[in-house]
């Protein structure tokens, strides 16, 4: 059919139109994809509406000193300063480096604000498409065009929560089926090393933002990324070398990221927590490969300091190093692409699409950690609301194939959809 390549052809250049032509144009080829004509044009136009995101993703310039600042990974995040005033210095001196940099970057920016607004139709689109049951269709296509595009686009920041959104839509069939699909694809061999490393970061990264999600399908998957690393230290007993093993250690550092979140949510369930201790993780952190020493040293110490609260292991005291805060090895690793530091799915700048994605994110200070009850001690009382609670509750009453149940306690607020009202020309 003609109409096809005519209406992906014409699809507004990013500097010729202004962001509401760009939405109206974009709104109609939505309209298309879900109307009468959607079975001849509509498999075409969500892939050509993900690579125009695409294209003004990769336009959106973050300040380079993210890279040096990795211990801003567990410190302060969006909703802790969303509501700091712009002028007010002494609130800017808190942040760390990176997020203040980015939140000034990305304020004003003709850019950003198509994106925004594009990213919020999309996630309207999304909810029609639930409404008329057309979902799970609609998600294998993203799917596809996700594989295709945005996953080997280096660092892409903001594009990938279109596929969040569609998954927390549906948690039971297109939540887990994007995890089962992105632990696949690292574990399988046929992919090259960079498409294995940026899969296990999105896979980490979605596992542990994810409040949708059953801690018994975390723990599984995790299950099968300790297997995998410790099959893999079988068959290679040699020495650290980061450069020669990358994929190694980037499913270790997805491990331990993935339990940075997780673990006390995971040890509070008993028959999650026996899981745990009999992975093998303790000799896989021994091996020679030396996976503590070359994953990124922030992830690794909040992983310990978790690890030594929880008593997972009985031999804490033999992951100490003096030099924990050194990142060569982890940079070595990480390539020139420093997929050690990518997180994909770290929070969300853009304003309008946060606030669709908000009641479905798990931010890390609302994250419980294993070491907050002697904080508590010492401290006095912390909030409690754990981002895991509705969910380990649901995991202590299903058995291992009813991972899948984890729909209740996702509360969206309506006044969420006032958003749209606001102008897209002020971010934050």
């Amino acid at each position: 059919m003609r109409l096809s390549p005519i209406v992906v052809q014409n699809i507004p250049k990013r500097y010729d139109v202004t962001v509401h032509e760009i939405v109206m144009y974009v709104e109609n080829m939505l309209k298309l994809e879900s109307g009468s004509i959607g079975e001849i044009v509509g498999s075409t136009m969500l892939p050509a509406l993900v690579d125009k995101l695409i294209e003004l993703d990769v336009e959106i310039g973050l300040d380079g000193k993210i890279h040096e600042d990795a211990k801003c990974i567990f410190e302060m995040e969006l909703e802790d300063i969303v509501n700091f005033a712009a002028d007010d210095d002494e609130n800017y001196n808190s942040m760390c480096v990176s997020e203040m940099l980015n939140r000034k970057n990305l304020q004003g920016n003709k850019v950003v604000e198509k994106l925004d607004s594009l990213i919020v139709l999309t996630f309207l689109h999304l909810d029609s498409c639930q409404s008329s049951g057309r979902l799970s269709e609609v998600f294998d296509t993203l799917l596809t065009s996700f594989k295709r595009t945005v996953m080997n686009t280096y660092k892409s920041k903001f594009t990938q929560f279109v596929m969040f959104y569609v998954c927390a839509l549906d948690p039971e069939l297109c939540g887990v089926k994007f995890a089962i699909v992105l632990r696949d694809m690292f574990e399988s061999p046929v992919n090259p090393p960079i498409t294995r490393m940026s899969v296990v970061a999105y896979l980490a990264s979605y596992l542990s933002r994810a409040k949708f999600l059953s801690s018994a399908l975390v723990a599984d998957i995790i299950q099968r990324l300790v297997d995998w690393c410790f099959a893999y230290c079988k068959i290679h007993d040699l020495d650290m070398n980061p450069q020669a093993h990358q994929v190694f250690y980037s499913g270790c550092q997805a491990v331990m990221y993935i339990l940075c979140f997780r673990m006390k949510s995971l040890m509070n369930v008993p028959r999650l927590r026996m899981q745990l201790i009999k992975m093998p993780m303790l000799l896989l952190w021994k091996h020679k490969l030396n996976p503590l020493k070359v994953c990124l040293p922030s992830v690794v110490e909040e992983f310990l300091k978790q690890e030594k609260a929880a008593r997972l292991f009985m031999s804490a005291e033999l992951f100490v190093f003096e030099d924990l805060l050194e990142a060569d090895l982890s940079k070595a690793f990480g390539g020139m692409d420093r997929l050690d530091m990518f997180f994909p799915f770290d929070p969300c700048l853009l304003k309008k699409s946060e606030g669709y994605l908000r009641p479905h994110f798990v931010r890390w200070s609302r994250v419980r950690t294993t070491y907050d009850d002697e904080e508590d001690n010492d401290s006095g009382s912390k909030a409690s609301d754990d981002e895991f609670v509705d969910l380990n509750a649901k995991d202590m009453m299903v058995d291992d194939d009813m991972i899948c149940s984890v729909a209740a306690g996702l509360d969206f607020d309506p006044d969420l959809n006032k958003i749209l009202s606001t102008s897209p020309t002020s971010l934050f």
